[in-house]
């Protein structure tokens, strides 16, 4: 983790999405939904504006993190990231008609793009410049153990119980299954940052920084969550300029596509940074940032989507279609078998990757 001071840029441009935001709440008449040329432009341009912002919070994040040292650090960045998330997927399953499954496949899509592209990209390009790399077995089983299980429970449980009709958890079991995966998320976070904080800790950088000062920390702490509120109060009309632009397209699961657009937007600036961190030789502080951000995204989405599902009165949809279990089920597999022995190769990256690439066929072509 390196105390880089973020660009100006980084503290310009979520001023911009926030004074968009501000532009929107007081003229009904510029938002996406409404007729005229002008609205027209302004989905497109809050989009660019929430990535930026979402970048943004990212380097603060990074500044935040660096100071707090890890495995805080990568706690911050996940965390941060995952408020992004929760944000936007609620403003799309707002918008206009009910949309059962949003929650189902943004979740999934955050799962196969994280487990296979951006673990994919890390293993291969690591091992490509580094023959071969280790990781804390400990600390990445870890990992692998909740996201199994939430993913089972959460994801594939759902087309089986007696309850529940068409792949969704009865109200009462929405709100137990919820609670369920808040106390895993809470144990795993206990044994990640107190008990046995040395499985999740990478290898010592060659060159190391100095840590941020304490005033860079918190202009970086006041900027992070000023970019946060900038990111939700922009959820909104991005949610509606995406849905309205996919709308144009014949598309046979358009939840799917839009649930894999939204992931891959939002979880752009965590890639890369992973795949840096594994260019670096550091590769268990690659996996904490991708399989932290995989697992917040389901032990915290799902539940905050549910609580919104049962207070509106919408139902939501959680169980996988036979095609989207199959492949959840082989990246679980793949992702033991990879980081069972402790050391990776480039092979491992190749097959991560072959698999991402059959799940993006298959949002197309299902």
């Amino acid at each position: 983790m390196r105390g880089t001071r973020p660009g100006a840029a980084a503290y310009i441009l979520p001023m911009a999405a926030l004074g968009l935001a501000g532009a929107l709440a007081l003229l009904p008449g510029l938002d996406p939904d409404a007729e005229g040329l002008l609205p027209q432009f302004v989905g497109p341009l809050a989009a660019i504006l929430l990535c930026t912002a979402a970048f943004s919070t990212v380097a603060h994040a990074d500044v935040v993190a660096a100071r707090l040292g890890q495995p805080y650090g990568t706690l911050v960045l996940t965390l941060s990231v995952t408020v992004i998330e929760v944000s936007v997927i609620a403003s799309m399953m707002l918008h206009k008609d009910n949309n059962p499954t949003l929650a189902r496949e943004s979740v999934l899509s955050v799962l196969m793009i994280v487990c296979t592209g951006i673990i994919g990209l890390c293993l291969l390009l690591g091992s490509l410049k580094h023959r071969e790399q280790t990781i804390q077995q400990q600390g990445t089983s870890g990992y692998l153990s909740v996201l199994i299980a939430l993913g089972v429970m959460l994801l594939i449980l759902p087309n089986d119980t007696r309850a529940g009709t068409h792949g969704a958890f009865s109200t009462v079991q929405l709100v137990y299954m919820a609670f369920i995966a808040v106390a895993l998320y809470g144990a795993f976070l206990y044994v990640q940052t107190v008990r046995h904080r040395d499985h999740f800790e990478s290898q010592p950088e060659g060159h190391v920084e100095a840590p941020p000062t304490p005033r860079a920390f918190w202009i970086a702490l006041g900027m992070l969550l000023l970019s946060l509120v900038a990111v939700v109060s922009l959820s909104h009309p991005v949610a509606a300029g995406v849905e309205n632009f996919l709308g144009q397209f014949p598309l046979e699961d358009p939840d799917a596509v839009t649930g894999a657009l939204v992931a891959l937007l939002l979880l752009l600036p965590e890639g890369i940074t992973a795949v840096r961190a594994a260019a670096r030789n550091h590769l268990q502080h690659s996996l904490n940032i991708a399989l932290g951000s995989a697992l917040a995204t389901v032990a915290l989405t799902i539940p905050v989507m549910a609580f919104i599902s049962v207070l509106i009165e919408r139902p939501m949809v959680l169980g996988l279609d036979t095609d989207d279990r199959t492949m959840l089920l082989l990246t679980f597999v793949l992702s033991i078998l990879s980081f069972g022995t402790g050391k990776t190769n480039a092979l491992n990256g190749v097959v991560h990757l072959i698999v991402f690439c059959v799940y993006v066929m298959l949002l197309f072509l299902p």
